[in-house]
């Protein structure tokens, strides 16, 4: 599987706790935290569903 990049760019502040729980399943901490994940289906689910909080490379 190929490598991706995801950026977290906004604050979770104000979101629900399951979306915080998404972000901190993808290895994300704060904001400009990056992780490199591989590309599964699970994790692009992942990133479908907090795409407006993260930036994907």
């Amino acid at each position: 599987m190929a490598k991706i990049k995801v950026t977290q760019v906004r604050s979770v502040i104000g979101h629900p706790k399951r979306t915080r729980n998404t972000l901190r399943s993808l290895g994300l901490r704060k904001i400009n935290h990056t992780v490199e994940v591989e590309g599964t289906p699970q994790v692009l689910g992942m990133i479908a569903k907090v795409k407006h909080l993260v930036r994907v490379e």
